[in-house]
């Protein structure tokens, strides 16, 4: 073990800890199927931003932004500072039409919007992304972090936290989920400054005072958050992103189920932008350390990026630190492959039992709905044991988004702004662009010893565009060579035209969401402005 007895005996006590309090939380909320899935529909806007911003910032981001930070440069952190205007988008377009039609699922609002055939391929589609992005990645990339402070097989390092994770989610549903994730995004960010403020430190230590210091002593363009060539390039990221972010975080039940356990349908909206502001933050305490690492520690991590963090680590913390910043990595782990688990259980019960078996019980569905969570944990942490091969964490997970999310980004995006798109082109539009997304994955994923189409100059981010170009050619195609929906079908899930968005209702207060989404807008210019 390279670990001090101190730390590990922090790691063990969060670990037990959170447990228990899942397992406490869990005791009353198995009542109902409304109260496992979707926390008796209770959670104020506080918690659904907390919850939002712990189950988007997993370990993958943890170590994946810091590693690809050492490679590439702060030119990551757009896909952190691009994120609150998707996060905009779920507040102010899609929670409430989800709020109001009062879905428990996200493939229940498609088929309210275009029939039950979409919905079941896009429940097919949400487990595929829980099961091989949100958790198999992220078990492995926890894995990582244990092999390099204490001496144990990474198999039994993934199995440990799989379990200890699918005791609470199983027994507790959301409302357990949240509340763990509320306490471990404190602790997430608590550890990810620790690991900056003693590298800017260490940085002071090595003669590097100010910022021309700084840049001189990293690579050329490092520094940068704006790059006009590469695979990272500022158009490609403007044309790639957007695909990615509607999928993440305007139509992945793994994420929105937060937003659909609102209280209210103002906390629908402003959990969202609230979880905008806070991811302003990452650049700062999770990519920066990778710049970081570069310049102090290059010869140690070498050719070796996903180190980085870990590295950082064990040269900076104290004894005492380093056992509270694991347990903010485990904190990240866990409360993305918890959100992930019990979105694939609400998806197979609700989505699929439910509709092909309406008379079956709360019961029942519950039951159901955790033994999914058992069955997608044991698939994941087998798909999980290759991760070597995924070419890097961070750049591995979004290769996976990049082949999934634009047919679902393009039926979700047309669907709720053009009135005209029908069922039979959402069905078209999510089985070819699937079916098309599944051959790119073969052709240029690693793990297949294969890069195709990123050898040839197409990076994965372009990639998403260029597919959901495709996909938006079928659905208008297949739209318009089809009859039109019954218009009191639609009424209830599209707007009447983009601009009634923010023209729709007077605003009330300035603590209005469309209020509160134009400061957002103003804080990530000023952001752009400052270290563009």
């Amino acid at each position: 073990m390279s670990i001090h007895w101190i730390d590990l005996v922090i790691v063990v006590v969060y670990l037990l800890g959170i447990t228990g309090i899942g397992v406490v939380a869990a005791r009353r909320q198995t009542a109902s199927s409304a109260n496992y899935f979707l926390a008796g529909r209770s959670l104020g806007w506080v918690n659904i931003g907390l919850a939002l911003f712990a189950t988007n910032i997993s370990t993958v981001h943890l170590i994946g932004l810091a590693s690809s930070a050492y490679s590439d440069g702060l030119v990551i952190g757009n896909f952190e500072w691009m994120a609150p205007f998707l996060l905009i988008l779920l507040g102010l377009v899609f929670a409430p039409f989800y709020f109001r039609n009062r879905v428990a699922t996200l493939p229940e609002f498609l088929e309210g919007r275009y029939g039950p055939a979409p919905r079941t391929f896009l429940a097919f589609m949400a487990v595929v992304g829980a099961l091989f992005i949100h958790i198999g990645v992220t078990l492995y990339a926890g894995a990582v972090v244990f092999q390099s402070f204490v001496d144990l097989d990474i198999v039994w390092s993934i199995l440990i936290v799989a379990g200890l994770t699918a005791l609470y989610t199983v027994l507790g549903g959301l409302k357990a989920v949240v509340i763990t994730e509320s306490i471990q995004a404190v602790l997430l960010l608590a550890g990810a400054l620790a690991v900056t403020l003693y590298g800017l430190a260490a940085l002071g230590q090595a003669d590097i005072h100010s910022l021309d210091a700084f840049r001189a002593a990293a690579k050329p363009g490092q520094l940068n958050m704006i790059q006009t060539e590469g695979e990272f390039a500022w158009w490609i990221m403007l044309l790639g992103y957007p695909v990615l972010g509607v999928w993440y975080w305007c139509s992945d039940q793994t994420i929105v189920q937060r937003v659909l356990g609102a209280r209210t349908e103002r906390d629908a909206q402003l959990g969202p932008i609230f979880c905008g502001f806070l991811k302003v933050l990452p650049v700062f305490f999770m990519v920066l350390p990778g710049v970081i690492g570069y310049v102090l520690f290059r010869d140690e991590i070498g050719a070796q990026p996903d180190a980085t963090l870990i590295v950082l680590m064990k040269n900076l913390l104290p004894i005492g630190l380093q056992g509270l910043v694991i347990a903010g990595l485990l904190a990240a782990l866990m409360s993305t492959v918890a959100g992930a688990l019990n979105s694939a259980g609400t998806l197979v019960s609700i989505d699929i039992v439910q509709r092909l078996r309406p008379g079956t019980s709360d019961a029942a569905l519950v039951r159901i709905g955790q033994v999914t969570a058992v069955l997608v944990m044991a698939a994941a942490t087998a798909w999980s044991m290759f991760g070597e091969k995924f070419g890097g964490i961070f750049k591995g997970i979004n290769a996976m988004i990049a082949v999934l999310a634009p047919p679902i980004s393009t039926v979700f995006l047309w669907g709720i702004f053009w009135r005209r798109g029908t069922r039979q082109a959402a069905l078209a539009t999510l089985v070819g662009g699937f079916l098309l997304g599944a051959i790119l994955f073969v052709l240029d994923f690693p793990a297949f010893g294969l890069k195709w189409l990123t050898t040839h100059g197409v990076p994965f981010m372009l990639q998403a565009f260029l597919l959901f170009a495709t996909c938006s050619l079928l659905f208008v195609a297949v739209s318009l060579a089809t009859p039109p929906p019954a218009s009191g079908q639609v009424e209830r899930y599209c707007w009447r035209s983009p601009l009634a968005v923010v023209r729709d209702q007077p605003l009330t207060s300035l603590l209005d969401a469309r209020v509160l989404a134009l400061g957002l807008v103003g804080v990530m210019a000023v952001c752009y402005l400052i270290f563009a």
